[in-house]
């Protein structure tokens, strides 16, 4: 995590922006948290549609919980709903 004032920002934005290719930048105003810089990628990844619940369990695929809860290991099997 960076964290830069604005005033750094302004005289080395630069240096910003290289910094976040690694994660965010904090901005902070008066020593306060006022805005974060990102990248473009990282700020389309959290803008992207999500897939509801419904969605998820009407797909044909097999889910794997895994992904829904980190650390925690799952059996995974296709069920049919006739």
């Amino acid at each position: 995590m960076t964290t830069l004032s604005s005033r750094e920002v302004n005289q080395e934005f630069g240096r910003a922006k290289r910094a976040s290719a690694s994660g965010p930048v904090y901005i902070t105003d008066r020593g306060k948290p006022s805005h974060v810089l990102i990248e473009i990628e990282a700020f389309r990844r959290l803008n992207e549609p999500k897939e509801s619940v419904a969605e998820g369990l009407a797909c044909d695929d097999t889910v794997n919980l895994d992904d829904y809860i980190p650390g925690r290991s799952f059996p995974t099997r296709k069920v049919i709903f006739d």
